[in-house]
């Protein structure tokens, strides 16, 4: 499969602060500010799923229009399976260690709830996604999300591409008004454990499935020639990246009124509504979709405007995506999202079985958790730096020789 390197790149970034935002200290940390959801209701979250979504679309409409609708719903579904796998390893595993290591039950109780092998309704809904443990959320909805991408890639085939924005936008809206409770809630009191929980997920998967299901409708038509993106996004185009600009603009000071709790108390009821993360509320999608087109525009166009200071945003924009590290995650981002669940979860154990620690410290071991998470990455291509190709147990067969 083809690569597409500032894609990956952009993977690996997202993932790299999904784990500077995940990590979680008593006390707090001072990393977990810089980020761009500071100044924006844009979050590396919504990235991930919309290149995910991307790549579904750029990757497999090839497939299912060279081989026929069934290879490429095969292949997807085959995907889908392998995650879901890993899904459930994770979990088992975190249950695994909280039988094991002293308290850790009471140590991430908020994050498992009453959460053990021997409650089997519990565990039932664990592995139907009804009931997902703290950071363990994004991986269930972008496989429920492909479960229905088959489909919908081949009626962008079909060349029915507005079908499916218009049917993903309805879905969108039955999500901001709360249509889905007519199903959650009766699913909600028949999985209800004593520790008061039934149903437990982070996302609506009616509100964000907008981001993914865009994302594939835009990556099939790019794998389909239907999109001119040089010709969209030309230096000489400068409407589409003012105007993204400026309602970048307006949603600044309100989020960062927002982030330090100083937006006026007659507004703030207003404005809730609108801004609910979970829902992908109007406030995100409008300003991610700003945000993420003004990125696009400045990675196409930037380099090539006639301003310096332009051409300089989009080539640091460009250094940064083509980092070989982040490349490195991005190209095995969701086994990468599955090691840095281990991750955070390890962190999060043992500061709360040691006394609050300093700044200096919780930055150092950020740190090291940046760079743990190239393991499960570095081992998939180890091909590639172990002498020789060998992997290990192996022994290198000279040419023309059989094992």
């Amino acid at each position: 499969m083809k690569r597409y390197d500032l894609i990956d790149g952009m993977r690996g970034y997202f993932l790299v602060f999904m784990l500077i935002n995940h990590l979680v200290f008593a006390g707090g940390y001072w990393l977990v500010n810089i980020n761009h959801n500071q100044l924006a209701f844009v979050e590396d979250a919504q990235g991930f799923v919309f290149l995910s979504g991307l790549l579904i679309g750029m990757v497999y409409v090839r497939k299912m229009a060279k081989n026929g609708y069934e290879f490429g719903r095969n292949a997807i579904y085959s995907r889908a399976f392998e995650l879901y796998r890993y899904a459930m390893g994770i979990v088992i595993c975190v249950l695994a260690a909280q039988m094991v290591l002293p308290g850790a039950y009471y140590v991430w109780y908020n994050w498992l709830g009453y959460t053990t092998f021997d409650d089997p309704i519990r565990l039932a809904a664990i592995a139907s996604f009804v009931f997902q443990p703290t950071f363990m959320d994004i991986l269930p909805q972008y496989i429920i999300y492909m479960i229905f991408a088959p489909m919908l890639v081949k009626l962008v085939i079909d060349g029915k591409w507005a079908h499916v924005m218009a049917g993903s936008l309805i879905l969108w809206m039955a999500g901001q008004l709360g249509l889905q409770k007519l199903v959650t809630e009766p699913m909600n009191h028949f999985f209800m454990r004593p520790d008061e929980q039934g149903i437990r997920a982070s996302f609506n998967l009616l509100g964000w499935q907008i981001v993914f299901y865009s994302g594939l409708v835009l990556g099939a038509m790019t794998s389909l020639n239907k999109i001119n993106w040089t010709g969209i996004f030309s230096p000489k185009n400068t409407f589409i990246p003012t105007i993204c600009v400026l309602v970048c603009a307006f949603f600044l000071p309100l989020r960062i009124l927002t982030a330090h709790g100083m937006m006026p108390a007659e507004l703030v009821g207003k404005f809730a509504t609108m801004e609910i993360r979970a829902d992908f509320g109007p406030v995100y999608l409008i300003n991610f979709v700003a945000a993420a087109t003004l990125i696009t525009w400045l990675v196409i166009a930037g380099p090539k405007h006639k301003a310096l200071w332009v051409q300089r945003i989009g080539n640091a924009i460009i250094w940064v995506l083509s980092l070989k590290f982040l490349q490195l995650l991005g190209r095995h981002s969701l086994y990468v999202y599955v090691w840095h669940v281990a991750i955070v979860y390890g962190v999060y154990y043992l500061d709360g079985r040691t006394p609050e620690l300093s700044q200096l410290t919780k930055t150092a071991i950020a740190l090291c958790c940046i760079g743990l998470l190239a393991l499960p990455a570095l081992w998939r291509e180890r091909d590639k730096w172990l002498p020789h190709g060998q992997t290990p147990g192996t022994v290198k067969v000279p040419a023309g020789k059989k094992a």
